[in-house]
């Protein structure tokens, strides 16, 4: 009986097999490709395009929520009028000049304050408030007064201004180079002369305006000048 010969692919020819070693290292180059191939596809999902294009879709979104939360909040009053271009104006009833003497400060906000007009007034301060607007001694303090009165009457239409000047003023004395309050009527005569010139300069400018004329003393009280 002669041998018998398996054939090259029979299974009980083992040397078609691959060797331990063979395994191992197919093992290994497999790792590496796949190593290899997960570090491509991460450096492709991290090419500068796909980046700009992931932040420019969060901007979007971003963008898009805002909008929808800006939609969904009711705008009323002022913050409505910002978004059409027209800001609500605050109107004053009145300008007040005042002297800057630091006796009566509190006396003119008490005065104020009693006429009902409690932050309804702008104040400008001076020394010697009317004579500080006239004199020719600190030019620049006029035209202090007169910026202030154009600016308070276009941004809160102010009706009216009110001159208040005191008794025992000292800037009377710097200026003047007078004591008047010696003599009361002579200081409520000087008094009233410079009262009544700025009020007709306002009137020249700004016909439209009223313009008081008044004299503190210093215990307060507050007697109009003819």
């Amino acid at each position: 009986m002669s041998p018998t010969h398996h054939h090259p692919c029979s299974c009980h020819n083992h040397s078609h097999y691959p060797s331990l070693a063979d395994i191992d290292i197919g093992r290994r180059r497999f790792v590496r490709l796949a190593a290899l191939g997960s570090g491509i596809t991460l450096l492709g999902l991290a090419t500068p395009w796909r980046l700009a294009q992931a932040e420019a879709g969060h901007g979007t979104a971003a963008k898009s929520q805002a909008k929808q939360g800006a939609v969904a909040t009711p705008q009323t009053g002022h913050d409505a009028d910002s978004q059409s271009g027209a800001a609500s104006a605050h109107t004053t009833e009145a300008l007040l000049l005042s002297c800057m003497d630091y006796r009566l400060i509190d006396d003119i906000v008490r005065y104020m304050d009693g006429r009902g007009l409690t932050n309804q007034y702008d104040h400008v301060i001076l020394a010697g408030a009317s004579l500080g607007v006239l004199n020719d001694q600190f030019k620049n303090w006029g035209k202090t007064f007169w910026d202030h009165l154009k600016v308070s009457i276009d941004l809160h239409h102010i009706k009216r201004v009110i001159l208040m000047d005191h008794r025992d003023c000292g800037a009377y004395k710097v200026i003047l180079k007078a004591d008047f309050s010696k003599d009361p009527q002579m200081e409520t005569r000087v008094h009233g002369k410079f009262l009544r010139e700025l009020m007709v300069a306002i009137h020249k400018t700004y016909p439209e305006l009223e313009v008081e004329r008044l004299l503190m003393d210093l215990d307060s009280a507050v007697q109009k000048v003819a």
